[in-house]
């Protein structure tokens, strides 16, 4: 995937099917999104890491996901280190 239209409409995609399968109450790594669309090896999903965040934030905003950092919803816009991801308003994480 070369066009970045196509790549964030896959990131957005994959990263609201893998939330919605896990359910509520559970979360997925952000690393999972991008290894879905990049692999298994660093290389290929490594660069995936920052358009997962900012799809993250994105459809945070929108209310769509929610973003947890120790099991608790953050500020999309003001959050650092590891997080997780889940259905909005779950707050438990896995």
């Amino acid at each position: 995937m070369t066009d970045a239209k196509l790549d964030d409409a896959a990131i957005e995609t994959t990263m609201l099917r893998l939330v919605a399968e896990r359910g509520a109450d559970k979360t997925v790594c952000p690393s999972e999104v991008a290894r879905a669309l990049g692999g298994p090896h660093p290389d290929g999903w490594g660069p995936l890491m920052q358009p997962v965040r900012r799809t993250a934030v994105r459809l945070a905003h929108a209310g769509r996901i929610a973003i947890l950092r120790k099991g608790k919803p953050v500020d999309p816009d003001d959050f650092r280190g590891i997080y997780r991801l889940s259905l909005p308003a779950a707050g438990v994480t896995s």
